[in-house]
């Protein structure tokens, strides 16, 4: 539509009636453009620069219905106001559901011109409306690629730090535990080893996101699973084939996961060392949920309360052990009725909502 006038493309054989209708409409502020025949509106059309069509049914060569597919098929056409002197509804009808905007019936005197501007006016507002409405959707569609595009972007991007990521502290934990495998000392392989399972606990979990569908959660069995084996391959390995697993299949967010894994990997470590002074045992891990509340149980049929307290003890393991559980709003309990040693923490699959300051009154 032009910003001063709209151009109406009046289609009708008749010439006289097609005079009234110009100068009736151009008093209305349309600029009106007269055609005789279907064939020669439709020449007109592909010309562009029309803002609406009134058409005629009953001309020689392309009647009106005919001429309305024709225009039809035009990309993005302008609206039709469909005009007849037939008083057969069928018509009507038919030129609604093939696309016409309205329909007037006209006569020879044109007074029907009035009539035929309101519903050109009408017709150009609808045209604007479903204009509108065809951008925004489009706009939506296009906002919702581009969305889905962008998701896909950083969903590769992740899986690949992930990758990365995991990789780089896999080859730590190897050379952390080549280092103690070569150390005499035994307090230097002991700590080298310790770091290595703490490593390993925070590589495992990336190792999960990006062998995982959803980089936004880790299966703690599969993971507690895949910790346990690096465990049992470990500088003290020889000491952990007694241990075993039992975890039901549970979803937590990286970030819960990692601290849920470094606790395990202190809590077997501890046990491998302390609960059995003559040799091996076994040391089992347990994970269940009841709704959103899970519990972790690591224990062996060791020792237990006997165990002497290790001068050359630093006491890291107790205070990681304290600091990831705190990160879990958890507590570490230890069972006083097991004979041996059982840890028991108790927490919400997921941290609960931080509850809003009250606000208090300016002075």
């Amino acid at each position: 539509m032009t910003d001063a006038k709209p151009t109406l493309l009046y289609i009708d054989d008749d010439e006289a009636l097609g005079r009234l209708v110009s100068r009736g409409l151009q008093r209305q502020g349309f600029c009106v453009e007269h055609v005789l025949s279907g064939e020669a509106g439709l020449e007109r059309l592909r010309q562009g620069g029309i803002d609406v069509i009134a058409l005629d049914q009953y001309m020689p060569g392309l009647d009106g219905l005919e001429t309305l597919e024709q225009i039809q098929s035009i990309p993005d056409p302008p609206p039709v106001v469909f005009v007849t002197a037939s008083q057969d509804s069928k018509i009507a009808v038919t030129a609604l559901k093939a696309g016409a905007d309205d329909y007037l019936v006209k006569d020879a005197q044109g007074e029907f011109v009035p009539l035929l501007q309101v519903a050109a006016d009408q017709a150009l507002k609808q045209a604007m409306v479903r204009k509108a409405r065809d951008d925004a959707e489009a706009e939506v569609r296009a906002s919702r690629d581009r969305y889905a595009a962008l998701a896909a972007e950083r969903e590769v991007l992740l899986r690949e730090v992930n990758h990365r990521v995991g990789n780089s502290l896999q080859i730590i934990a190897s050379l952390l535990h080549l280092q103690a495998s070569s150390s005499k000392q035994e307090e230097v392989k002991a700590a080298l080893t310790n770091a290595m399972g703490r490593v390993a606990a925070v590589a495992q979990v990336h190792r999960r996101l990006y062998t995982s569908h959803d980089l936004k959660s880790v299966m703690l069995n599969q993971y507690l699973e895949a910790l346990l084996e690096d465990l049992r391959r470990s500088a003290e390995g020889n000491r952990m084939s007694r241990l075993t697993l039992s975890a039901q299949p549970v979803e937590t967010d990286p970030d819960r996961a990692v601290a849920i894994g470094i606790i395990v990997n202190e809590l077997v470590m501890n046990a491998v060392k302390y609960a059995y002074p003559e040799g091996k045992g076994p040391i089992h891990v347990e994970l269940k949920a009841d709704g959103d509340e899970l519990e972790l149980v690591i224990c062996d049929d060791g020792v237990g309360l006997n165990v002497k307290a290790n001068p050359q003890s630093t006491g890291m393991g107790q205070r990681i052990v304290s600091a990831m559980a705190a990160k879990l709003e958890a507590e570490v309990e230890r069972d006083p009725r097991h004979a041996g040693t059982r840890m028991v923490l108790r927490f919400r699959r997921a941290n609960a909502p931080a509850t809003p300051a009250p606000e208090t009154a300016a002075p």
